[in-house]
């Protein structure tokens, strides 16, 4: 049965019972235990084996749906997601981003240096001219797949080095009180050129989306400027948009 793979619900937990069969289904993808692209049951066989009401089955995988950890597919059904759907409502770092998931991210570094800023960092980071930055490129992995070419400056005064960036970038930055609390993202569609494409294996001139994005400290300052390039073949974007009228 489904629910020996994933886990059956206790009844002694006072957690809602939606809240449960999330939690089952998240650790399984996570755990593996659920790879992608698997399929799962029909929501009434799910109501049937973990013995709560489809309404609750629902609730649930609604919720799933929404982390991107799910997808619908019409007169399909519901199916473990294969692309990765990266949330706008969300400040969160590629690492975490996959992790949730349950892919195991990894980076090929191409290039970690300090230097001076250039003018189009100085304009993008608030900085005078001659400020110290650091700098951090590499390639992007979820499991043994390239999914991101990433770019990121930030100013001296973040860290220390360039070598207490090991997995996260955003990890060392809140080891030193620099991490992001807010961003404006900038997102535009462009062409791979040739040795983007070589890097993440696809061909020139394959879709891919441009992320430009500007990270905020507590204080205001600009503590980041990195531009990503996700292969356009492996994620979406979401957004949640309200009715504020």
């Amino acid at each position: 049965m489904f629910s020996e793979r994933v886990g059956r619900l206790d009844e002694h937990d006072p957690a809602p019972l939606y809240r449960q069969l999330q939690r089952a289904l998240r650790d399984a993808i996570q755990s593996k235990v659920l790879a992608p692209e698997d399929a799962l049951p029909a929501e009434r066989d799910l109501a049937d084996d973990f013995k709560v009401s489809r309404i609750t089955v629902r609730k649930a995988l609604d919720g799933l749906v929404a982390e991107g950890l799910l997808t619908r597919r019409q007169g399909a059904g519901t199916f473990v997601a294969a692309r990765v759907e990266k949330s706008f409502s969300k400040l969160s770092s590629f690492s975490e981003d996959m992790l949730s998931r349950g892919r195991t991210p990894h980076s090929v570094w191409l290039n970690r240096s300090a230097g001076t800023v250039t003018p189009e960092e100085s304009l993008r980071l608030g900085l005078s001219p001659g400020s110290p930055v650091y700098r951090f490129n590499r390639i992007r992995y979820a499991d043994d797949a390239p999914m991101a070419l990433e770019y990121s400056t930030v100013p001296g005064f973040t860290l220390p080095s360039t070598e207490v960036v090991e997995a996260s970038l955003y990890e060392a930055l809140a080891s030193h009180d620099a991490r992001p609390v807010r961003a404006l993202q900038r997102l535009r569609a462009v062409l791979l050129n040739a040795e983007q494409a070589q890097l993440m294996g696809v061909q020139p001139g394959d879709a891919a989306l441009l992320i430009e994005r500007r990270g905020f400290a507590k204080d205001g300052r600009t503590v980041e400027f990195t531009q990503s390039y996700y292969r356009g073949d492996a994620y979406d974007f979401v957004a949640e948009l309200n009715d504020l009228s």
